[in-house]
């Protein structure tokens, strides 16, 4: 059987647990047909570059898929059909990924910096004017002209 690594997003009003049904609900369309879902990762809502049928947000999620190819081409027949699923794309794999994808990576990564404020970085002010020293007044900068 071949490895498919397999992406969808789903609309941004669904609640999470609408999108867990709609994985569950794909993973049996696999499991039917004789093949197997190895991880699932749901990477949650996020902002979309462009509008997708009106959308400006979608639920990602990832599956990794062992079927063959007929279970991959109803399932991807299914989310067409559906009006849930903005958009889908599968990826043949010569093995699939151990641990967790880059964009979980990402998200770990973000989490052990912690929260960063504007003023925390180096060589920068957050008030420009402490640099400049003292302010004249007008008349003096230009000449004193009383």
């Amino acid at each position: 059987m071949a490895l498919y690594e397999h992406v969808f997003l789903a609309r941004q009003d669904l609640s999470q647990q609408q999108v867990d049904a709609l994985v569950e609900h794909y993973k049996g369309v696999i499991t039917s047909h004789g093949g197997s879902v190895g991880r699932v990762e749901n990477w949650g809502l996020k902002s979309l570059t462009y509008r997708v049928k009106k959308n400006r947000k979608a639920y990602y999620t990832l599956m990794d898929l062992t079927c063959p190819p007929a279970a991959l081409a109803e399932m991807e027949r299914q989310m067409g059909l559906s009006e849930d699923i903005l958009r889908f794309m599968t990826v043949k794999v010569e093995a699939h990924e151990e641990g967790v994808s880059a964009m979980m990576q990402k998200r770990e990564e973000r989490s052990e910096r912690g929260d960063r404020g504007f003023g925390d970085r180096p060589g920068r002010s957050g008030d420009r004017d402490r640099d400049r020293g003292p302010r004249r007044p007008r008349e003096a900068a230009e000449g004193g002209a009383e």
